[in-house]
């Protein structure tokens, strides 16, 4: 095996490359897009820039330098929600989401009624479903795994 083509493998992984029917990659494109948008603009905008309460929320949970860590949720949120969204690098941003989301879920509501763990459990499964099966075929990821097969970089027809 190449360079090139462990390289090209590699990039398989984190845009995915598993063919499934057309109706179900319609499905992922709506899912994606809704929880995608949804979690960009109704959490992680919201926190540009992270307000004091929220530092200190972050501060409470004992995270080392909260500021940072709360910087780092808003751009899981933000970041991670436009990328699943769009369907680009779909395998990590929905693995950060589903990172961000299971803090969110087990420490920062902990203890707290169902109805509070709700939302982050959803998003947090949700981002867990596109981390194993990737955007599907109507995404950018699929777009980049199109155009990678055709050059002549990678050696494939």
């Amino acid at each position: 095996m190449t360079v090139l083509s462990r390289s090209a493998s590699a990039l398989h992984v984190l845009i995915g490359a598993t063919p499934r029917e057309a109706s179900a990659d319609a499905a992922l494109l709506v899912l994606r897009v809704v929880t995608g948008l949804s979690l960009a603009l109704g959490h992680g905008l919201g926190k540009v820039p992270p307000s004091p309460g929220f530092v200190e929320t972050v501060g409470a949970l004992g995270f080392p330098a909260p500021e940072l860590f709360a910087w780092g949720a808003t751009a899981a949120e933000l970041g991670g929600g436009l990328l699943l969204a769009l369907g680009l690098l779909t395998r990590p941003a929905a693995t950060l989401v589903a990172g961000t989301m299971a803090v969110v879920t087990l420490a920062a509501n902990a203890g707290k009624a169902f109805g509070d763990l709700e939302l982050g459990l959803l998003y947090g499964v949700i981002a867990l479903v596109f981390a194993v099966l990737g955007a599907g075929r109507y995404s950018l990821d699929a777009a980049l795994r199109r155009r990678i097969a055709t050059s002549p970089v990678t050696g494939q027809p």
